[in-house]
């Protein structure tokens, strides 16, 4: 090898070796815990973003899953076992999975994925969204925008609709969920009526046979994690009392819903990937601002709207991201 090569080579080692190590801290396989009230363990979409910055499961980084399966009283003691198991960081979904993370730990991280519910320093859960100030950082969901956002399009969709139903569970805690729903409906010259769905299959039931009895015309289903578990349930009583529904996740229209809105949830995992890398190479919490998510998802099922014998706008299908047909 002559002296420029060499030293090229020499070089180039010298470069490449910082870098590596800025990409993940040699020696470590790192914790990650999976505080979930809903089901099931991290998205592929998060484990590929992972992956591209250069985390390896089994290799570099693991995951401890610990799902609630919608049982909001779990959530204290799974939270209370990621702090014994001294988990790197805690992944929390679901405002409920968020609020038990932070109240069983002050000193590991916490990365909210995704928060979903009030407005976050109303709620106590940050100091304030540029700087968290604590041990919890993340992404916010936007989902009390997105509400109205949501009746906005139901109501392009179907609109003689006079009267919109919205299934709650808990009604006493929605209430300033609603607000900004409430605000579009006056607005539109519309009523809501509010059904309890209760704690059980028969529970929705009844809530749908409320809806029938009190003539709505239409329904919005709100971002829950819970709704989303029983997404079957709420899509078959929507199909058999032959009420139009707006729902959350696009996956929900394609599972026969009429149509669904909301933030991008592989856009959303991307963004978590990156805060635990950020935090594993040294970031703190404190200073990581609140993300919000800068992908939405409008799908709308054709085949749903043909069996309701709905015509759905142009204007509503050319914004749609997903046409299901």
């Amino acid at each position: 090898m002559d002296r420029r090569a060499f030293l090229g080579t020499v070089a180039g080692s010298l470069l490449a070796a910082p870098l590596a190590a800025e990409a993940q801290p040699a020696g470590k396989v790192y914790r990650i815990g999976w505080l979930h009230f809903g089901s099931g363990g991290p998205r592929v979409t998060l484990r590929d973003a992972l992956h591209e910055l250069g985390y390896i499961e089994g290799k570099n980084i693991t995951f401890e899953v610990r799902p609630a399966d919608a049982h909001r009283e779990r959530l204290p003691a799974l939270a209370a076992e990621m702090v014994r198991l001294n988990v790197d960081i805690i992944v929390a979904v679901a405002p409920p999975a968020i609020l038990a993370a932070k109240g069983a730990t002050t000193t590991i991280p916490i990365l909210m994925a995704y928060w979903g519910g009030p407005d976050l320093v109303e709620s106590g859960v940050v100091a304030s969204l540029s700087r968290p100030g604590g041990n919890v950082t993340g992404v916010d969901m936007l989902n009390t925008a997105l509400e109205a956002k949501r009746l906005e399009f139901l109501l392009e969709a179907v609109p003689k609709a006079q009267k919109i139903a919205v299934i709650v569970h808990g009604l006493p805690a929605w209430e300033r969920w609603l607000k900004p729903v409430r605000t579009m409906a006056e607005r539109a010259g519309k009523a809501l009526y509010l059904s309890d769905v209760g704690g059980d299959e028969a529970g929705y039931s009844g809530a749908f046979e409320s809806i029938r009895r009190a003539g709505a015309d239409a329904l919005l289903v709100p971002s829950s994690p819970k709704f989303s578990s029983d997404r079957r349930i709420i899509i078959d009583l929507a199909a058999r009392h032959r009420i139009p529904a707006m729902y959350e996740l696009a996956s929900m229209a394609h599972d026969g819903g009429l149509m669904a809105y909301s933030a991008s949830l592989s856009g959303m995992d991307r963004q978590v990937a990156a805060l635990i890398d950020k935090i594993i190479k040294g970031a703190k919490p404190a200073d990581l601002p609140i993300e919000q998510p800068t992908k939405f998802e409008f799908a709308i099922n054709l085949k749903t709207a043909r069996a309701l014998g709905l015509t759905i706008p142009p204007s509503l299908l050319l914004r749609a991201d997903q046409v299901i047909e």
